[in-house]
C-alpha cells in the first residue's frame, strides 16, 4: 500500500507541472465513474452508506438490481453490477472518463489508430463510447447531457456525512504495467510521471485525477482528503475497520477492493 500512496502523491505534486508542459490532442474532465463487479450489491451499497455516500439511482430487471449508482459528488459515481453468471469474476470492470466534447475525443482517438465503437446514448441519457486496452480491459468515456439521470440528480443524494467528496485516482491490475503505459501514454495522451515499471502512475490529462497501473495489487480507489482529523473514528464509528498509514487510511468493502483516504499533499498532518 505504501508503494501505491507514494505513486499517487507523487502524481499530485507534479500534476501542475505535467499539464503545463504535456501537449494532449485532447482532453479530459475527469474521471466520472468506476465500475466494480460486486457478489452482492446490497451489502456494497449498505458499505458505501456507512461511509456518507448515497445511492442516486438503480436499474432492475425482473425485479432484481443490474446495477446501482453511488454518489460521490455530481461529477463522480461509483457503479455497482451483481454477478449473474458463474464464470463473471468479482473486480474492477472499468474506469469511465468525462469529455465535454466526446465526437473530438473519439477522432482524436481515430487519428491515432485506435478503434473506438461508435458515440451513442446510454439508457441513463448520457453519451458514450468504449474501447480496448492492450490488455483486453474496457475503457469508457462519456459525456453528460442535460435531461440525463446523472445531471437531473445535480445536487441531490449528496450525503452531508461523505467521508470525502473526491474521488482523485484509482489503482487498475494489469498484467503487463509496460503494454498498458505505452498505451496510455502513446495513444491516449496520458502524462508520464517515470514510476516504476511494476507501479506506473499516471495524470489523467486535462483533469486533476490519476490512474496507477499494478501488476501486483488489487484495485484500489483513492479518495481525496481535505480535513483528516476524526477520519479514523469516522470509519470506527460506521463499524468499519480501516488501517491508517501517515497520510492515508485504508478499509476494504465485502467485495475485497481497497479504499483509500489520502490527505492531499498540501495539507499538513497525519490521518487521525
Amino acid at each position: 500500500m505504501k508503494r501505491c500512496s507514494l505513486a499517487l502523491v507523487m502524481v499530485f505534486l507534479c500534476a501542475a507541472a505535467l499539464r503545463m508542459t504535456s501537449a494532449q490532442s485532447s482532453s479530459l474532465d475527469g474521471i466520472a465513474h468506476v465500475a466494480l463487479r460486486v457478489d452482492d450489491v446490497a451489502k456494497s451499497r449498505e458499505f458505501y452508506e456507512k461511509l456518507g455516500f448515497e445511492q442516486a439511482f438503480q436499474f432492475d430487471q425482473d425485479g432484481k438490481v443490474t446495477q446501482a449508482f453511488i454518489k460521490i459528488n455530481d461529477r463522480q459515481f461509483i457503479e455497482l453490477y451483481p454477478r449473474t453468471q458463474d464464470d463473471q469474476i468479482v473486480g474492477l470492470m472499468h474506469v469511465c472518463y468525462e469529455s465535454s466534447h466526446i465526437e473530438e475525443l473519439r477522432s482524436a482517438y481515430l487519428k491515432a489508430g485506435l478503434s473506438p465503437t461508435e458515440v451513442k446514448k446510454a439508457r441513463a441519457g448520457n453519451l458514450l463510447f468504449v474501447l480496448r486496452d492492450p490488455g483486453g480491459q474496457l475503457v469508457e468515456y462519456t459525456q453528460y447531457l442535460p435531461g440525463s439521470l446523472h445531471w437531473e440528480d445535480r445536487g441531490k443524494h449528496l450525503g452531508e456525512e461523505r467521508i470525502a467528496h473526491q474521488l482523485h485516482g484509482v489503482t487498475i491490475p494489469v498484467k503487463d504495467a509496460n503494454a498498458e503505459r505505452d498505451f496510455y501514454v502513446g495513444k491516449l495522451s496520458f502524462p508520464k510521471t517515470g514510476m516504476p515499471s511494476q507501479q506506473v502512475a499516471l495524470l489523467v490529462p486535462g483533469g486533476d485525477a490519476s490512474i496507477a497501473l499494478t501488476q501486483t495489487g488489487p484495485a484500489q480507489l483513492w479518495f481525496a482528503l481535505l480535513n483528516a482529523k476524526g477520519t479514523k473514528k469516522k470509519i470506527q464509528d460506521a463499524g468499519l475497520t480501516g488501517k491508517a498509514d501517515g497520510r492515508s487510511l485504508v478499509v476494504r468493502d465485502p467485495a475485497g477492493y481497497e479504499i483509500v483516504f489520502e490527505l492531499m499533499p498540501e495539507h499538513p498532518g497525519t490521518v487521525r
